[in-house]
């Protein structure tokens, strides 16, 4: 396993994870008193792996037939539409 690659991905995950709609409902989950912190923990940390080892099935197949480059391409493009949208519906 390459170390570079393990800390760029967690890195790069962990920035863009933070703050965003699966940790602010992580945590109004665990804001409940009546629930138990470890459940709340084990089910969101099951249901990113989840999430997650679909993105990597998905990306394995689609780079099957896209190169790298242009699914670099139309993923930028994307974030860069969902900007402007954000943007012009402010």
């Amino acid at each position: 396993m390459d170390p570079k690659l393990l800390l760029t991905v967690f890195g790069t995950i962990f920035l863009a994870e933070l703050g965003d709609k699966t940790q602010l409902a992580t945590l109004l989950f665990a804001a409940n008193t009546a629930v138990s912190k470890l459940a709340v923990f084990i089910a969101a940390s099951l249901a990113l792996v989840a999430a997650t080892a679909v993105a990597v099935l998905a990306g394995g197949l689609v780079s099957q037939y896209i190169s790298p480059k242009m699914l670099s391409y139309v993923a930028g493009a994307g974030f860069v539409g969902i900007g402007i949208w954000t943007i012009a519906r402010a």
